[in-house]
């Protein structure tokens, strides 16, 4: 076997004159006849090796029998490229490698797609992943995917952190996402539960006195996915004792800061601002705005009343909201025809309509603008800070839908108006969630985050007379619009975390049944506590610049949790059933 001196990506005119071996993959090929040219690659670089005459007749036979994707090993000389003809693209772009002896590992089957090109429909490209793998733009996601776990380890061990690894066979917990189950052979008729995250271990560890913990944990969820979702995923995972909300944010900051400084050569300016849910809510219709632009969401609950349009009447007396947005710059850059597509666009959020005010010299434009009186035209400009050539956009009705209505429009503005440069990044906590919601279907509560986390102490007494109003000792990290990491500070003492465990519909028995390890726990001087968990998988698509999850994960599943490379998930035989104790159900 030849084995390698170098690899692919390294050589350079220092190296002029020696004798190197070379492995990788054929990645073009090109025959001009007296010599054949190959473009060797491997994942640090291609380097360009020259099959010439003089090296013999068998060389250069074998030479034109090779094709893409052929798994080679070349020893040869390095010399400088003819003048003219170096590539400045490349690394290695200066030399070349006469090669003097060749070694076929393993020839190739003709590629199902262009590797180079990595243009092939994402179902063949799942299909062959260890073709796509090849690509040397996926490779480099998967180098920073590796660094970006180095960073996060250093980061936390110059803190004191720990790293753990927990269980992944657990319990099944009733709250969040639905479990992946695993039948327990030697317990006829129970089940494990794969972890949807490592919490209630966490808060263990924390109660043992360990203090600072971490880990780059493996989790999974039973849920329908998407671009940026998968049924299993990972996530850096960290806890902390004796500490409040402002001690996690403050921290993971450093982390935050080294991560943006490796992958964009910019760290920001520390301490990240912090955003109240109902702030972020109301300016931004959203808990995860990119703040990357402006374009604020206003309420013209006291403005409607004097405009003369129905339609706002209307949503008002069914209590209802109106609010918008003012786009700079839109007035010039939207047809009609362009309108219609936004109008259309946030009926797929619940609206009814769209409302839309052309900002002129004279005044207000569009077919609504006649309901808009000259007043209440002057008090809109005023409070959007609309100038001429800007666009006033609102909807009216429930605030649930003006919500998503604004919020969604508002991020396609900013890209369609280029409001923001698509390489920037900006960084946020959003901070003080509802500990809980409404479940009008399920008829109780149901917890915002999960359902030990601690409320805001001076919302405490809420829980008893209006737990709807409980504000929440929770924090979400957000970047550009996506929410890279969540985290609460934990129920420590157990007559809160069984009060709660009693406003989500567990009775007493109940809670004991499922949580009774960490009731008990608590109960033997359980520290104050809290963590967060970050998204990796989300981490690396947004500092490499995807769109799609999937790319930035090495063996992803498709939108419908399928393997295609491998084909899981798959049947197994009667015997394995009986053994479990599992009858599949027709």
């Amino acid at each position: 076997m030849l084995k390698r001196t170098h690899n692919c990506g390294e050589l350079t005119a220092k190296q002029v004159g020696e004798t190197v071996i070379l492995n990788g993959w054929v990645d073009a090929y090109r025959d001009f006849g007296g010599l054949v040219f190959i473009d060797l690659r491997d994942r640090y670089g291609i380097t360009q090796v020259v099959f010439e005459p003089d090296q013999g007749e068998a060389l250069m036979n074998a030479a034109r029998e090779l094709r893409s994707e052929f798994c080679l090993g070349v020893k040869g000389v390095v010399a400088k490229r003819l003048a003219g003809k170096e590539n400045p693209k490349l690394a290695t772009g200066e030399v070349e490698v006469r090669v003097t002896e060749l070694s076929v590992f393993n020839k190739s089957a003709t590629p199902p797609f262009d590797i180079q090109a990595g243009d092939a429909n994402e179902e063949v490209r799942l299909k062959y992943r260890y073709l796509d793998l090849r690509r040397p733009e996926l490779q480099q996601v998967f180098v920073m995917r590796h660094t970006m776990n180095q960073v996060m380890r250093k980061s936390l061990s110059d803190q004191g952190f720990l790293e753990f690894e927990t269980p992944i066979l657990g319990r099944s917990t009733p709250e969040g996402a639905r479990d992946f189950l695993v039948p327990s052979r030697l317990h006829k008729g129970h089940f494990y539960a794969l972890p949807q995250s490592p919490q209630l271990y966490k808060q263990i560890l924390m109660m043992s006195g360990m203090d600072r913990y971490f880990q780059i944990a493996r989790c999974f969820r039973d849920e329908d996915l998407r671009a940026n979702r998968q049924p299993e995923f990972t996530q850096l995972d960290v806890e902390m004792s004796f500490v409040q909300d402002e001690d996690i944010m403050t921290a993971m900051e450093p982390l935050v800061a080294n991560l943006a400084k490796e992958f964009t050569g910019s760290a920001p300016t520390l301490p990240l601002p912090r955003i109240d849910y109902k702030d972020a809510m109301e300016r931004y219709g959203v808990d995860r705005p990119d703040l990357r632009f402006g374009v604020e969401i206003h309420d013209l609950a006291d403005i409607a009343p004097k405009t003369t349009f129905q339609v706002i009447q209307i949503a008002l007396s069914n209590g209802g909201r109106v609010r918008g947005l003012c786009a700079p710059g839109a007035g010039a850059k939207y047809s009609r025809k362009d309108l219609d597509g936004l109008t259309a666009y946030v009926g797929e959020f619940g609206a009814k309509g769209l409302i839309w005010l052309k900002v002129e010299d004279e005044g207000f434009a569009g077919p609504t603008a006649k309901f808009f009186p000259a007043e209440v035209q002057a008090e809109m400009k005023e409070r959007f800070g609309a100038k001429t050539g800007d666009m006033i956009f609102a909807v009216a009705g429930p605030e649930a839908v003006t919500h998503q209505a604004l919020s969604n429009l508002r991020i396609r503005l900013g890209a369609e108006l280029e409001l923001y440069d698509p390489k920037s990044y900006h960084y946020s906590w959003v901070v003080r969630f509802p500990l809980l919601h409404w479940d009008a279907e399920e008829k109780r509560y149901v917890a915002e985050h999960h359902p030990f986390t601690m409320p805001l102490p001076e919302d405490l007494p809420l829980l008893e007379t209006d737990p709807s109003k409980v504000r929440a000792q929770a924090y979400d990290l957000v970047i550009n619009g996506e929410e890279c990491g969540g985290g609460t500070i934990r129920c420590h003492d157990p007559a809160i975390q069984a009060r709660i465990f009693e406003l989500l519909g567990l009775t007493p028995e109940q809670a004991q049944e499922k949580f009774g390890f960490l009731l008990s726990a608590l109960s033997f001087g359980a520290p104050p506590h809290g963590g967060i968990a970050l998204g990796v998988d989300r981490l690396v698509m947004l500092f490499a610049g995807l769109t799609n999850i999937r790319d930035c994960i090495a063996f992803p599943k498709t939108a419908r949790g399928y393997d295609l490379m491998t084909g899981a998930p798959g049947e197994v035989d009667f015997k394995q059933l009986r053994e479990l104790y599992v009858r599949v159900v027709e």
